[in-house]
């Protein structure tokens, strides 16, 4: 049955009963509604303020609008707003252009679910990498701990140990349980961006990783992040399965042959630190010594595809993920290799 047919008007309700109350305008969560003559208001409940910020901006790539519906600053504007309305933990920001949102939220994995609804929707934009809300408490710079369980092979507990070392963390409880082994850590949230995926690749995907927010202590130091650069696409085009064989010394591919890319559009992973801008639109020379019918014996390895969360927590300060309804793509925020140098002589975001 439908439940409009239930509704009905009533004077009163008691407690465990369902109601709706139209006509209030200007309530918080944690509001209490009491009678004018005997005003007693509950204790307010406690909402976790946000611990990390993402920039949401239009998409300017040249595949603009080729997949999306709602592609405008407007457009993004609104359904943010809209967001606020049912989104406790997220808040909104200005960035003093009409065309970027400063979007703060309860880390990754919260704002994630957030771009995978409005990508489903139609929507397109460009996002910036995560950043760490700091605070200052009693005149200390603090950062947002995390309490960090993770579930693996007890071969593998090593290894894991060590990785969470690295960025921090602080082991609290290991427990065996059969042939796997339980972690527990606090560890900066900042520590926990690209975790996930390294375990779940050291582990052959057998780690469970699970983590929550628990508090803010005293800043605990530079945590080292990717060392590896990025593999720049030079210009427009399809990208040539001979270009990719050729080029596959150089790193790991994040594209598939055939696939459409654009300057300054990030396709892999530098085996080295720094980027480096190659042309995979480059086909091969044709000679009467050479067909083309011998590219067959090439041997592409499959390309490393990330998930909106995984890409989130790969790209650098100097990258955006651009997300459509269809497709997710790493890209440099200055697509031009000139821009980018003169960004870095300015000490901007590649610097």
């Amino acid at each position: 049955m439908c439940l409009k047919a239930l509704r009905k008007k009533a004077d009163e309700v008691k407690a465990g009963e369902i109601c709706a109350l139209v006509g209030l305008e200007g309530f918080e969560i944690g509001d209490t509604v009491a009678d004018v003559e005997n005003q007693e208001a509950l204790k307010s409940i406690a909402i976790d303020e946000p611990t990390m910020s993402m920039l949401f901006t239009i998409n300017n790539s040249p595949f603009y609008a080729k997949e999306g519906k709602f592609v405008t600053s407007r457009h993004i504007k609104d359904r943010l707003e809209k967001e606020l309305e049912k989104n406790l933990a997220l808040r909104l920001g200005q960035t003093g252009s009409a065309d970027s949102f400063m979007v703060f939220g309860r880390g990754v994995l919260h704002l994630s679910v957030l771009i995978e609804t409005m990508r489903r929707e139609g929507y397109e934009l460009q996002i910036g990498q995560p950043q760490v809300i700091f605070r200052e408490i009693d005149g200390v710079k603090s950062e947002p701990m995390e309490e960090l369980t993770i579930d693996l092979p007890e071969t593998d507990a090593g290894k894991a140990i060590e990785t969470v070392s690295m960025r921090k963390g602080e082991m609290v409880n290991m427990e065996p349980k059969a042939d796997r082994m339980i972690l527990k850590f606090m560890i900066p949230s900042r520590g926990i961006m690209g975790l996930r995926n390294y375990l779940l690749n050291v582990t052959a995907g057998e780690a469970v990783v699970t983590h929550r927010f628990k508090e803010y202590q005293p800043y605990k130091g530079e945590i080292p992040g990717r060392i590896n650069g990025s593999l720049i696409v030079m210009e427009q085009g399809d990208a040539i399965p001979y270009s990719l064989h050729n080029l596959q010394d150089r790193g790991k591919f994040f594209i598939n042959p055939g696939e459409p890319v654009y300057e300054g559009q990030v396709i892999g992973e530098h085996s080295r630190g720094g980027d480096l801008v190659i042309n995979v639109t480059k086909t091969k020379k044709l000679t009467n010594m050479r067909a083309s019918g011998s590219d067959e014996k090439m041997k592409i390895a499959p390309p490393l595809k990330h998930t909106l969360e995984e890409a989130l927590e790969y790209i650098q300060a100097d990258e955006y993920v651009e997300v459509t309804p269809k497709s997710i793509r790493l890209r440099k925020i200055y697509l031009n290799e000139n821009e980018r140098k003169r960004d870095r002589n300015r000490g901007g975001s590649n610097a």
